[in-house]
Parts: structure tokens; C-alpha cells; sequence
């Protein structure tokens, strides 16, 4: 099938720039959009990165804030990981998660790196699973094939964010009392 084969392809090729490729230069909003279209897989139009979703991840928090109105690399590195992840989690576990990810000395860069040495694992891994699922007989066993790997993926992802929630909670229950309030508004 010419829209499974389309896919695939898309699957097997399409991974996020490395971070030195990443522009070096600010760009405005129009442009941040327009990159981020090349950065990941877009499902339809209706997918893509507005404006108004940037200012909502700036307001929360989960995205820094823009230096005037440009936006730098470190930006685009937030983005690509909130693009991807807005599919299969809420902003608060993306923010826990994107938090534990840069904590202590892990920097930007080396975030960015291994959350795409994963995205490609995972990318791959579907893309081999689906080579052997694009016959137009096998389109529901197929879809609900990846249904359930997606539910399993899922049901994973939730346990380990749920124990990190836990963990961090622990955590800000020894801080004290001056220290928590310093915790809850970073």
C-alpha cells in the first residue's frame, strides 16, 4: 500500500537533526514552526506546532523562556521532545520527565542526544515491526498490533513516571519547609 510504504519510509529516515546541526542562530516564531515541520513526524495537518502551544509550554514552564522574541537551539531541543511526546503523555509528566532528564550536571545537549538515540531505537523497532504488516488483509490485525504494543509502551511509561513522581515527592518532604517552596516554583 502506497500510504503504508509513504509511512514506513518516513519512519525509517526521519530523526530529528543531532545538536551541532541544530541552527546556532535565534530564529522568531514563524521560523521555530516552520523548523520543527522537519523535525518530527507529523501524523496530519492538524498536528503541527502552533504559536499559541509554544506560549502555552513557555507559561507552564516546560520550555524557557525566549530571549525577546528568538528562540535559540536549546528551544528547538525542547520542542523536538514536546512535539513527540505531547502523543503519549500530559504536560506535567513531560515537564517531570524533561526535569529528571537535565538534573544535576546532564546539560541541554546531552539531554537532546539521548532523547534521540531513543526516539531512533524506537522508530527502527516499528519500522521493522510493520515491514512484515502492510498487506491490505492485515490492516486491522496490524493496527491492532501496534494498539497493543502502544498500551503496553504506555502502561510502562506511566509506572516509571509515577515512581519518579514518588520519588521526587519523597524527596521534597525532607527539603525544608523554605527549600520546598524554592522546589515548587522552579
Amino acid at each position: 500500500m502506497e500510504e503504508l510504504s509513504h509511512f514506513l519510509e518516513q519512519l525509517r529516515t526521519q530523526r530529528p537533526v543531532p545538536w551541532e546541526q541544530l541552527p546556532d542562530f535565534s530564529l522568531y516564531m514563524d521560523q521555530v514552526l516552520s523548523y520543527m515541520d522537519r523535525q518530527v513526524i507529523r501524523f496530519d495537518e492538524e498536528d503541527g506546532l502552533t504559536a499559541a502551544m509554544v506560549n502555552n509550554y513557555t507559561k507552564s514552564g516546560l520550555v524557557p523562556r525566549a530571549a525577546g522574541k528568538k528562540y535559540s537551539r536549546e528551544h528547538l531541543a525542547y520542542l523536538t521532545a514536546i512535539c513527540v511526546l505531547k502523543h503519549v503523555m500530559s504536560t506535567r509528566d513531560m515537564d517531570l520527565l524533561i526535569r529528571q532528564e537535565l538534573h544535576e550536571d546532564r546539560s541541554v545537549p546531552d539531554g537532546y542526544a539521548a532523547f534521540c538515540q531513543s526516539l531512533d531505537k524506537a522508530l527502527t523497532l516499528t519500522a521493522g515491526e510493520m515491514d512484515a504488516r502492510t498487506a491490505p488483509e492485515e490492516l486491522a490485525d496490524a493496527a491492532i498490533h501496534f494498539a497493543l504494543i502502544s498500551y503496553a509502551a504506555g502502561a510502562a511509561s506511566s509506572r516509571y513516571v509515577a515512581l519518579l513522581r514518588q520519588r521526587q515527592e519523597e524527596q521534597e518532604k525532607k527539603l525544608p519547609k523554605k527549600g520546598r517552596k524554592d522546589t515548587e516554583k522552579e
